[in-house]
């Protein structure tokens, strides 16, 4: 494989292009105005990137209403031909928004990371174990395989029908976690924890749960719910503000799918979680 060039110097862009270098292939990087990068990346940027005959790989790495123009903007230029393979990094979108480049002959596809990344120079470490979802053409799903292995992940072919389902999963896990994390912590900070302690604590309670989910999967769920401890359940939504008790509340719902209560123990729960009442 020939080099790569990434459009779209955010943060998925320059910590695939980090890890891609770290990996051991060549990467242009391009951006439509200049701004920093980390070593060794260089940047280009302005209109259309000037190193298109270089590279067998484009990957578009913007926000997803960008792919469609980008791609047409490519098309226009007329640098993109049948040796090129065009992917772009979407969880939600399939191949449709690179269309416009289809009669060039180039092969088009999808390579969506499963990874939160916050800062790009943790990038190599979090791709590291984490799935790749992949779609396309298939001289496309070959090449995303490739590069999703040479930088440590495990790529998963997904139908293109699949990907509004895989992406809210994805949603679900990744945001919501942060929006579970800042509500337990003002939770623990109205119950006179320090911001440091209460944000600490629940990383640490947060971490272990996510290495046993690792292990046992739903079994790793505790807690008065699994018990069928009623008493305890009331006794959180009595001191819970509204709002939060209606997220508690959701959540307990789903919860009960994973127990093993019996009928009687189950309905016992389910009035109190549905109704807030019932104990």
């Amino acid at each position: 494989m020939s080099g790569i060039g990434i459009v779209g110097p955010g943060r998925v862009g320059v910590g695939l292009a980090l890890a891609l270098t770290g990996a051991g292939h060549e990467v242009w990087l391009h951006g439509r105005r200049g701004k920093d990068v980390p070593p060794p990346l260089r940047l280009s940027w302005g209109g259309v990137p000037d190193w298109l005959g270089r590279v067998a790989v484009v990957v578009l790495a913007v926000r997803d209403g960008a792919i469609e123009p980008a791609a047409r903007e490519l098309a226009g230029a007329q640098a993109i031909t049948g040796r090129h393979v065009v992917l772009h990094l979407s969880g939600m979108l399939g191949i449709e928004p690179l269309l416009a480049l289809r009669p060039t002959g180039a092969a088009l596809g999808v390579l969506h990371p499963l990874q939160a990344i916050a800062r790009p120079e943790s990038a190599p470490e979090r791709f590291r174990g984490a799935l790749a979802a992949v779609t396309g053409d298939a001289p496309a799903i070959a090449t995303a395989e490739r590069l999703a292995r040479d930088v440590g992940m495990r790529p998963v072919r997904l139908a293109a029908g699949a990907k509004p389902l895989y992406h809210a999963a994805a949603a679900i896990a990744s945001n919501y976690l942060v929006v579970l994390a800042a509500l337990t912590e003002r939770l623990l900070t109205d119950a006179g924890l320090t911001a440091d302690d209460a944000r600490a604590g629940l990383v640490a309670l947060m971490r272990g749960t996510l290495e046993n989910v690792l292990v046992e999967g739903p079994r790793a769920l505790t807690g008065p719910i699994v018990r069928g401890d009623v008493e305890t359940v009331a006794a959180h939504l009595a001191v819970l503000p509204p709002d939060v008790g209606a997220v508690y509340r959701a959540l307990g719902l789903e919860a009960l799918r994973s127990t093993t209560l019996d009928a009687a123990a189950t309905a016992r729960m389910r009035e109190l979680l549905e109704t807030g009442t019932g104990c």
